[in-house]
């Protein structure tokens, strides 16, 4: 009986035990949901069991289990993630990195550190973030997504300048730009031909992170040159494992993102009769009524006037209704990138290759980008002590460049054309003055060429020797040089070339920059509670800027555009500046208990720049933090992961001045055939740094394991002795002289909100938002000076002290008598009183360029296979002048084409309007005032791209890694109450040295908009 027992219970329990020893298996793969990279190393565990495993090199895992149970995946710098199952099945899990994690890694200068050790600020953006945004350079990627960065392009041309100002304006004469460092190597970032943008010469998608060193303990071991903020680029490197491949391809569409409604035909005609009809009423004729009042009548002269311009057409029938607007943009406007790299590795070697094809034809005509790229990267472990390595990169760009927005052959001055103008006459040739209002620079289309080539290496080696243990030196070595063509023939029929049978010129310039820095490392191993980190080091820097130009006229073909064929050289100049600097830096980071942070910091810099008496400065910096979260009353916190507080005191400066302002200095004066020298400035052997002392406190925040997380800042920067161009007497026989006076101040708050708002294994939505408000005062200019009035009658920028950098200041408008229609003006501050005059108006601050604060915010959705990312960038409460409102907007003042709102002009006693009576050659309202300055807040939807990854099975079945396909638009909407093209300007016509850039914002000459892009592309990995 017994036995019979035994032989039952073993049946029963036979089944249920050899499934259990069978098990269930998971296998799978995971990678990050930040750029889709398999995660080798992640921790993978059975919460029920305790049993674990990690994944390999390539991010596959395989985990047994015996019943349902819960798998926990974890990884240093990613949110953990579980999972429940209860049968085999392939889980592929995409770990989201961790929005505030304490390990992840920041650059600094001369070196890097963990987020959480840190106790200055610095904004972070991945390379992978940006990388296939269509744009010709990295600086405009940045837009909307880090806190105190202000990113505006001056234009919508290629390849030029695009301003960045971090925390501010902080100079009024010296340059306001960020210093800029790539892979430890300072770059040249001003200085190029024209409006070239140097920095154009980057291939986006070598970059593997970009950090921007705000505060004075960040960028204060720069010294003096980190006033203006540093930029810190690091580039790819390769990979510990096989080669892994990778190609990218886009093609996009251009098209402007705004134009402007201005008059057809008939409504032109209407305008211009009216003017010179009013001019007739208003001298007692009435040429319309009266046909005697005809001859002589400004009616008259306007329909002669008509006449001219219509060429062999007949204005009267309305059969010419020319859009020049239209003419101006160009109809095949697009994108074509083309990527390719290569990297990989062992334990002692790795390397990164890549070149690059990037084409970018403009929306104007006359105006593309082309840029080819290559670059090589490898690190070499020569020894257990000696490491070496070396960045070598090369592009070369070229560019069909466009004038100053100022001049007439700027396409966008077409518009002032009349409507009533044909294009071509009977010949089929393009018409000119006197048949056009001005001249028609598409002549310049078919009669001339402009191109700027550029040439660029940016080179670098390394070796890094463990001296003892715990100790190492590090020896860097950089080479920058750029070499710029600038090559330019109009023919014969340009309004360049007309006068002189063509006019060619060519102009050459190398900057050559080469650095050197040479630093210790010392980290001990304390005992106990202790941790210690010094830097101690030198740098070198010389800069040689070289320039020739060559201009000749006489040419006996316009096929023959070098100058071997000119008949004359008409001028002819070459020029040497170079300045250095020397400096010595070095910097101590203490921790107590991972949760008390100390860090210093100094620089003493030397530079040629300044005088013989002055030319070393110190710059020192000092900085504290507490991580809250990891005392003992918040450390088990449920709600509160990461909790910091910092703050820093520091000093840093601008050396961003001539090489040789500290000089008295001549030029060649030649008299006959004997040569002669001219003095041209005036010494200052005591010119010395500008200064920008910076205090920051801050708070960064994580809650709910992180899902929550962000950053606050308030800081304020008070720059003195600033190098400014001060009058002086004119028996000095000079007009200005650089020296030390004033004072600027910045202050602000920068908030950053980083959340996860919803997470599981099929859809992820991240959120990050950011603001910045900064305040910018001028405090003081030189003795008795209060103000730096507008140089120009039609330009209302000016500097004042207790107002920012640049604020309007002019006579306001007050709209129009409904008697009359004049154009009125406040008489008084009080704005109680008006006038007619504008010459007796008062003169008022009208508004100020700068904005109140700047925002962004980025969205990122993830479903399966699809991901879907949307960046909104804003700029709110700047104003915004138009200089050429006084020409298209003039009321019919002389025969310039106006916009479409002019036809709501007065026109009898008792209307209500903004418009002021039209009269010819009668400035009625067209003088520089408030008038032409409106709101240049806007929002505008930066990026919007989706994204396609291909499922693995299908990788398998082609043989590669990965794949993505995708589509992408840049500026696809603009939301802004702005009256010009577009609200995102600058004045690159007038910006040709620091002051004319850093005086001149905010301000709309014919300036092209912004492009709106759409691409598709796709990336493969292999």
């Amino acid at each position: 009986m017994k036995s019979n027992i035994s032989i039952v219970l073993t049946l029963l329990f036979a089944v249920p035990l050899i499934g259990l020893s069978q098990g269930i298996t998971i296998s799978g793969k995971v990678i990050s949901n930040e750029d889709g990279k398999a995660i080798p190393g992640v921790s993978i565990g059975i919460a029920e069991s305790g049993k674990s495993t990690i994944t390999d090199t390539s991010g596959q895992y395989q985990i047994n289990i015996d019943k349902e149970s819960t798998i926990v995946f974890s990884y240093l710098g990613f949110i953990q993630q579980e999972f429940l199952v209860n049968s085999s099945k392939t889980l592929n899990v995409s770990l989201i990195p961790n929005l505030q994690t304490l390990n992840e890694i920041v650059v600094v200068g001369y070196g890097s550190a963990n987020k959480a050790d840190l106790t200055g600020n610095i904004a972070k953006i991945e390379g992978h973030e940006i990388e296939n945004i269509p744009v010709p350079n990295f600086q405009e990627t940045l837009q909307g997504r880090l806190t105190g960065v202000h990113v505006t392009s001056s234009t919508g041309k290629l390849g030029e300048g695009v301003k960045v100002r971090i925390r501010g304006t902080t100079s009024i004469s010296a340059g306001n730009d960020p210093f800029y460092i790539i892979d430890g190597i300072p770059v040249t970032t001003s200085g190029s031909l024209g409006n070239s943008n140097p920095l154009a010469m980057i291939n986006i998608s070598d970059i593997e992170s970009i950090n921007v060193l705000k505060d004075a303990a960040a960028a204060s071991i720069y010294g003096a040159r980190g006033s203006n903020g540093v930029v810190v680029i690091t580039t790819k490197k390769g990979e510990i494992g096989k080669t892994k491949f990778k190609i990218g391809l886009q093609r996009g569409y251009s098209t402007p993102t705004r134009k402007k409604d201005f008059l057809n035909a008939s409504q032109f005609v209407e305008l211009m009769r009216e003017a010179g009809y009013n001019n007739d009423l208003a001298a007692n004729k009435d040429p319309i009524n009266n046909t005697l009042d005809y001859p002589d009548s400004d009616l008259q002269f306007v329909e002669n006037r008509l006449d001219q311009y219509a060429g062999h057409t007949n204005w009267r029938d309305g059969g010419i209704n020319t859009n020049w607007q239209d003419q101006a943009f160009r109809g095949d406007a697009g994108v074509t990138k083309v990527n390719f790299s290569a990297s990989g590795g062992d334990n002692k070697t790795s390397f990164y290759l890549s070149t690059a094809y990037d084409k970018q034809d403009g929306i104007l005509i006359r105006n593309n980008f082309e840029r080819i790229s290559g670059r090589l990267n490898f690190d070499h472990q020569v020894s257990n002590r000696f490491k070496i390595g070396a960045n070598f990169s090369l592009s070369r760009t070229t560019t069909n460049t466009l004038p100053s927005d100022n001049q007439f052959n700027n396409p966008m001055q077409l518009v002032a054309l009349a409507p009533i103008s044909p294009l071509r006459n009977l010949d089929g040739e393009l018409y000119d003055r006197p048949t056009t209002t001005y001249y028609n620079n598409l002549i310049d289309s078919e009669n001339s060429n402009w191109t700027t080539t550029g040439l660029r290496n940016i080179n670098g080696i390394f070796g890094e020797l463990k001296l003892i243990e715990n100790l190492t030196f590090r020896s860097e070595f950089g080479l920058d040089n750029l070499t710029q063509n600038d090559d330019s023939y109009f023919g014969s029929k340009t309004a360049t070339g007309q006068s002189s049978n063509g006019y060619g010129s060519s102009r050459w310039l190398k900057i050559a920059t080469y650095n050197t820095n040479n630093f210790f490392t010392y980290k001990p191993n304390l005992q106990g509670p202790h941790k210690l980190e010094a830097t101690l080091g030198m740098s070198f820097q010389k800069t040689e800027n070289r320039f020739t130009s060559v201009e000749g006229k006489e040419f006996p073909l316009d096929g023959l555009t070098t100058l071997k064929s000119a008949a004359e050289i008409t001028d002819g100049t070459s020029s040497l500046s170079n300045s250095s600097f020397l400096s010595y830096f070095t910097r101590l980071n203490y921790k107590l208990d991972d949760k008390y942070l100390l860090a210093v910091s100094a620089r003493y810099d030397g530079s040629s720049r300044f005088g013989e008496s002055n030319k070393y400065g110190f710059f020192p910096a000092g900085s504290l933090g507490w991580l809250i979260s990891e005392e003992n009353f918040l450390k088990d916190n449920a709600y509160l992961s990461y909790f910091k507080l910092r703050t820093s005191y520091g000093l840093t400066g601008n050396a961003l001045i001539g090489d040789f302002d500290h000089m008295g200095l001549y030029e060649p004066l030649p008299y006959g055939l004997n040569a002669g020298l001219s003095p041209t400035q005036i010494a200052n052997p005591n010119l010395t740094w500008e200064t920008t002392r910076q205090f920051d406190i801050g708070l960064e925040f994580g809650l709910f394991e992180d899902r929550f997380s962000g950053e606050i800042d308030f800081y304020n920067k008070m720059t003195r002795d600033l190098l400014l161009l001060v009058p002086v007497p004119a028996t000095t026989g000079f007009v200005t002289q650089r020296q030390n006076l004033g004072k600027m101040q910045n202050y602000g708050i920068e908030v950053l909100l980083n959340t996860i708002n919803y997470s599981n294994s099929h859809f992820i939505w991240k959120s990050s938002f950011n603001f910045s408000r900064n305040i910018n005062r001028v405090q003081a200019l030189s003795k008795d000076q209060t103000e730096i009035p507008p140089p120009y009658s039609s330009y209302l920028n000016g500097i004042y002290v207790g107002q920012p950098m640049a604020v309007f200041f002019g006579p306001k408008y007050a709209g129009v008598d409904p008697e009359n229609g004049d154009a009125l003006y406040y008489k008084d501050e009080a704005q109680t009183e008006m006038t007619n005059d504008y010459n007796t108006a008062a003169r008022l601050f009208l508004g100020s360029p700068n904005p109140d604060f700047i925002a962004g915010i980025t969205n990122d959705l993830s479903y399966k296979n699809l991901d879907l990312e949307f960046l909104f960038q804003g700029v709110y409460g700047n104003k915004i002048y138009e200089a050429a409102g006084g020409y298209y907007a003039n009321n019919g003042n002389w025969f310039d084409n106006n916009t479409a709102e002019q036809m709501e002009r007065w026109q009898k006693p008792g209307d209500q309007t903004d418009i002021p009576q039209a009269r010819l050659g009668i400035c009625n309202g067209c003088s520089a005032s408030s008038r032409y300055i409106s709101d240049g807040s806007y929002l505008r939807l930066k990026t919007l791209s989706l994204a396609y990854n291909f499922p693995e099975k299908w990788n398998d079945k082609l043989k590669i890694q990965n794949a993505k396909i995708y589509i992408i638009a840049q500026n696809l909407l603009t939301f802004t109450k702005y009256n010009g093209w577009d609200p995102e300007v600058g004045t690159e016509a007038l910006s040709n040295n620091f002051a004319n850039a850093n005086l001149f914002q905010g301000v709309d000459l014919y300036s092209a908009p912004q492009a709106r892009t759409f691409s598709i592309g796709l990336d493969l990995g292999f």
